[in-house]
């Protein structure tokens, strides 16, 4: 049995992608920032971490959006959320999960300016693929939520980021997204502007 701890627009965003994506089932918990419940006993006795994503699997956690989506692509293949048989393809998903856990996520924390310069060189890296390494993947699914985010929350001008806009395009059209958008949206969103 697999249960995702989530909140709504967090980078926990990207396993409920994921899991949308490979149509096991699973439960969604919702946990809420407002309420300080990633700081409570119960989700601590969860994750000591106190941190989303938080992936349950049998009841065992398994925490970080990386790990949480290196797992979901592994043991689903038939999803085709990772390359098989290709270690080099399987290496530039990595890199490009690393790329957005090292240098795009904190990059909204170091200003405008910074974020800006971040995304411009995310763009040059998508390159004219319509998918980070050829074809969709998890590394699709990461870079997405952070794009999104930004895209919502900073309003780079139309056109600043033409590959990332377009990825965003296709990343909304997935009804693996929608179907994580209208389930986060429905609980509601408190993420910070």
């Amino acid at each position: 049995m697999l249960t995702l701890y989530f909140a709504p627009g967090a980078s926990s965003m990207a396993p409920h992608i994921a899991l949308h994506e490979i149509g096991a089932p699973f439960a969604a918990v919702a946990v809420s920032f407002r309420n300080n419940e990633t700081r409570g006993a119960d989700f601590l006795a969860v994750n000591p971490e106190g941190k989303v994503p938080t992936l349950l699997i049998d009841g065992r956690a398994l925490t970080e959006v990386a790990g949480t989506l290196y797992y979901l692509a592994r043991r689903f293949p038939e999803a085709r959320l990772m390359p098989r048989d290709d270690p080099e393809a399987e290496a530039r998903v990595i890199s490009w999960m690393s790329f957005v856990a090292s240098t795009i996520h904190p990059a909204r924390r170091q200003g405008l300016d910074h974020a800006m310069k971040v995304f411009e060189l995310a763009d040059q890296r998508l390159g004219e693929r319509g998918w980070a390494v050829g074809d969709y993947s998890i590394a699709d699914i990461h870079l997405f939520r952070l794009y999104w985010r930004f895209a919502a929350s900073l309003k780079p001008p139309p056109g600043s980021f033409p590959r990332l806009e377009a990825h965003h395009a296709r990343m909304m059209a997935r009804p693996a997204v929608i179907r994580t958008i209208a389930a986060e949206t429905a609980v509601g969103y408190e993420l910070p502007a």
